[in-house]
């Protein structure tokens, strides 16, 4: 839950109660007063819902790439090695060349 969640919800809770309060007794400025709080609290409430719905989804996108991550982790450094080993492989056989051509 994240502030604007919380601060929404207080404010519709006390336009509730300010809309009630004016209710009772014929206060129509306290009444409407409560259902302006209401209104100003719903949309920043739902605001907040949408920044912890785009949290979690970024949190479960980042878990399932992990998997994804990984396995391109692991070809890319299998990828290495072979051309570490054929590289090596070709400074070998260069070497061999230049031995077989060397008087002796």
């Amino acid at each position: 839950m994240n502030w604007d969640q919380v601060k929404g919800k207080m404010n519709e809770v006390a336009g509730k109660a300010k809309q009630a309060a004016g209710e009772a007794p014929g206060n129509e400025t306290m009444a409407n007063r409560g259902v302006a709080d209401q209104a100003r609290g719903a949309p920043q409430e739902t605001w907040g819902n949408i920044r912890e719905a785009a949290k979690e989804s970024a949190k479960n996108r980042e878990a399932g790439q992990h998997p994804r991550n990984t396995e391109a982790r692991e070809h890319a450094s299998q990828n290495i090695d072979r051309a570490r080993e054929r590289t090596n492989g070709k400074i070998d056989e260069v070497k061999e060349r230049q031995k077989l051509r060397r008087p002796a």
